[in-house]
């Protein structure tokens, strides 16, 4: 291993670029006994093109596998299709400290929505276990930190994004309907959730949906809750900004100001094109929808001439984000903890990061820098400086709210809904499907009168 880290040191200073103060720690304390292969468990190849990217030392060998000075790096991707993804992790990490030395799993990644899975379990360990210290990642979001805490206090994992979010308008229709596309002024149209739905109804008296789906906003109420979806007694709890994000939403698509239909639909993605008429107001979403999922880089599309514009919107939130955690077992710690600290609390790393791939990354300052100056301006959003507003939004996130259940009760959820919003059931009947449905996925939940006890939580707070 220590040979391993010299020639990550060697190459990063012929690249000319800078090695961290750890790395060169990391050298001297590197064991000569940790293992010849890292094995890396994720769904995609985001991480691997990060590290190809801007790991100092990585050499890619071909598409599942890569070198670390005399390291071999292999990626195992399984897609999330079916819930493939964990239940990949499910059948291995529990015994992975038993596993062959080249077999184990060494670093494995999570998102936001089941992170908590196996933060509180003992496959991951402990980041203070590799000697990543409070200070380390004291420049990081608090919130990016909080998902992956578990339930004693423990620190378990670290990410370089930060995905604060935001809302994604049509200049144009901005321009034609509110008589202004600046950002600060629009939000002046949008700054809460009455007031959105206000907008709405000028945007449909000019032809406009506000949104496309009623599924655009969702996260948006949901990242703001009051309540667990499910709490210490494992009952299911219907929040109510949850209901309130049921009342609004049915509102709008009985008045025709927005639509039914699936993220990542076609029927969704519509409004990412130029229309000769009609057209979609706003998406909701972070830096990586902007720039990877609206098709800016196709002719005709609102993207591709600069024409989006961001603001705050109704409430602060985030979309997405990748954790990394050690696994239990791994025989490369002192590797595990570079990759770690490099990825997400070197200042250089995470500035080339968020240049070269657009990532809102997960650093303060890094941010600050940003949005100081015109390096952070994107042509996607006609040349807009969006990081002053990710970063307020990132301090603004609260993530003391997520449970266990979230990926599964956020899903069924919206579920049930589209046959209350499509008139195919009433509230009550759409509400009894999501707690049949929800029980049926958790048997060890109970979800007994959610609506009402909702609808008490709104009249209370309404007092």
């Amino acid at each position: 291993m220590k040979k391993a880290m010299s020639l990550i040191l060697a190459s990063a200073m012929v690249a000319g670029m800078a090695v961290p103060a750890f790395a060169e720690e990391t050298t001297e304390a590197a064991g000569a006994d940790e293992g010849k292969v890292l094995n890396i468990q994720c769904w995609n190849d985001e991480f691997k093109s990060r590290i190809t990217d801007h790991y100092p030392g990585y050499e890619e060998v071909d598409a599942t596998t890569g070198k670390i000075g005399d390291v071999t790096v292999k990626w195992t991707i399984t897609p999330t299709d079916d819930n493939a993804y964990q239940n990949n992790l499910d059948a291995i990490l529990p015994d992975n400290a038993n596993a062959a030395a080249d077999d184990k799993v060494d670093l494995f990644l999570v998102e936001a929505d089941y992170a908590l899975k196996y933060v509180n379990s003992d496959v991951t360990m402990p980041v203070s276990d590799l000697g990543i210290t409070d200070d380390d990642v004291a420049d990081q979001y608090d919130y990016t930190k909080d998902i992956v805490t578990d339930s004693d206090g423990v620190l378990k994992g670290l990410s370089w994004q930060a995905c604060s979010a935001g809302l994604i308008y049509n200049r144009a229709i901005a321009k034609e309907v509110l008589g202004t596309e600046d950002p600060d002024e629009v939000q002046e149209y949008v700054k809460d959730w009455d007031t959105f739905n206000d907008t709405a109804a000028k945007l449909k008296d000019a032809g406009y949906k506000i949104t496309s789906t009623v599924n655009d906003t969702y996260r948006v109420y949901s990242n703001n809750v009051t309540e667990k979806w499910v709490n210490d007694d494992n009952q299911v709890q219907l929040d109510s900004n949850i209901l309130k994000w049921v009342n609004d939403s049915k509102a709008l698509v009985d008045a025709g100001e927005t639509g039914t239909a699936d993220l990542w639909s076609d029927e969704w993605s519509q409004g990412f094109y130029k229309q000769d008429q009609g057209g979609v107001f706003c998406y909701f979403g972070p830096a990586w929808l902007i720039n990877f999922s609206m098709h800016s880089d196709e002719e005709g599309s609102v993207g591709y001439d600069g024409g989006w514009g961001f603001c705050v919107g109704p409430q602060s939130f985030y979309w997405g984000g990748t954790w990394i955690c050690a696994a239990t077992g791994t025989d490369n710690p002192t590797l595990v903890k570079d990759i770690m600290l490099t990825m997400t609390t070197d200042q250089d790393v995470l500035k080339e990061i968020a240049q070269k791939d657009s990532d809102c990354v997960n650093s303060k300052t890094v941010l600050a820098e940003l949005a100081s100056d015109d390096s952070g301006n994107l042509a996607v959003l006609g040349g807009q400086n969006p990081y002053a507003v990710l970063a307020e939004g990132a301090e603004n996130v609260d993530m003391s709210n997520i449970s266990d259940y979230d990926q599964g009760c956020n899903e069924d959820f919206q579920s049930a809904m589209k046959n209350y919003f499509e008139g195919n059931a009433t509230l009550e009947e759409a509400v009894d499907q999501f707690s049949s449905a929800i029980v049926e996925k958790y048997p060890e939940l109970t979800a007994d009168g959610l609506l009402a006890g909702a609808e008490a939580e709104t009249e209370t707070a309404a007092e």
